[in-house]
């Protein structure tokens, strides 16, 4: 069997075999030695106490702290498109929904459709079938002006007759015809950041900007890095101390140069990585705070774990651990994998969950 050395740690044991007494008189000398005999026992110094920690069965994982801020995401600009003047905004903060106006043009409202292609010509009896008009129609159907079927890329006289009570109810002309400037729209509700413009001001032109009305993190990761994060995934978020779960929603796919504390450019390449709080309520009120969001790197499940400090650097290279037994210590040989949190995956022959093991930490 290998004798195994550490390289720290050793443990001195004196044995006080005799006393020599010396005594100098005047210009003689006399040496008094006393010798212990066999017969008299002999008291061997306590070992001093020491600290250990039990050997547990756990799972570890790698993670990778970034930087990120707590908000409403990126701001889009809401741009006026029917010609007139402005007559009403909404407040800062408001939230904005289907079919709700999102601002008034001459006492008129403009309200606010669902939908992602952008309107991009005139609807009336006669255009001719496209998607555009399907997403006219499933607009309609959710203010509660249906009457023309399943909404379908045709525009119909059931489509105009539906636009004509809806332009009834906002106080609008009822032309039965749609124009591209008659709505704001978006993928889903919008909350209102910012205003742009003031009562009195063309409409045709800037009027608000917009976000999101979710709250999540946003992460600039090293482009180099986007293997940490996957959509979907969770991630542990820390804000003004406190620590919560979040979900990783979306993996940006372009980066762009990255900025230091100064706003200069670091040479990194930046993705941005979006994580929604699994609580909302954590974020707290504010609207925007600074944020540190740790990713996964790597799990290892049901693996036996000690504090790092646990960790004995062998004389021949590597590592064993110190097994404290009721007092009898022996060393065992280990192998050690993730380090995580102040504690290392280890392994070896004869180590189990409950032994209890020499540590410094």
């Amino acid at each position: 069997m290998t004798h195994l050395r550490p390289r720290r740690r050793g443990r001195t044991r004196w044995l006080v075999a005799a006393v020599v007494l010396v005594v100098v008189l005047g210009t003689g000398s006399v040496v008094l030695l006393t010798r212990v005999s066999s017969a008299t026992p002999v008291k061997e110094a306590a070992p001093p106490a020491v600290e250990t920690a039990e050997v547990v069965k756990t799972d570890l994982s790698d993670e990778e702290e970034a930087d990120g801020t707590l908000g409403y995401g990126d701001e889009s600009v809401v741009q006026g498109r029917k010609p007139g003047t402005i007559t009403s905004l909404p407040d800062a903060g408001a939230t904005l929904t289907r079919c709700k106006p999102v601002y008034g043009v001459d006492a008129k409202p403009v309200p606010l459709f669902y939908g992602t292609l952008p309107f991009y010509r005139d609807l009336a009896t006669g255009a001719d079938d496209g998607a555009d008009v399907k997403q006219l129609e499933e607009n309609l159907k959710a203010c509660g002006f249906g009457g023309f079927g399943t909404p379908d890329k045709k525009f119909t006289a059931a489509t105009a007759a539906a636009l004509k009570k809806w332009q009834k109810s906002l106080g609008l002309e009822q032309t039965g015809a749609f124009g591209q400037g008659d709505v704001v729209l978006a993928a889903g509700e919008l909350r209102v950041s910012a205003l742009a413009a003031k009562p009195g001001a063309p409409a045709q032109g800037e009027i608000l900007k917009t976000t999101g009305t979710v709250r999540s993190v946003q992460v600039k990761l090293d482009a180099a890095k986007q293997g940490l994060a996957q959509q979907g995934a969770k991630a542990s978020v820390t804000i003004n101390g406190k620590t919560t779960q979040g979900t990783i929603t979306d993996v940006g796919r372009t980066a762009v140069e990255g900025k230091d504390a100064a706003g200069q450019d670091d040479g990194k390449p930046k993705i941005t990585v979006t994580v929604r709080l699994d609580d909302p309520a954590a974020g707290g009120s504010l609207d925007s705070a600074p944020a540190a969001v740790r990713f996964t790197k790597d799990v290892r499940q049901g693996v036996l774990a000690v504090p790092v400090g646990a960790l004995l650097a062998l004389a021949e290279g590597g590592y064993a651990v110190e097994v404290d037994e009721n007092g009898q210590r022996r060393l065992i040989a280990v192998q050690t994998g993730l380090f995580s949190g102040g504690k290392v995956e280890v392994s070896g022959s004869g180590l189990t969950a409950g032994m209890r093991v020499v540590t410094t930490s």
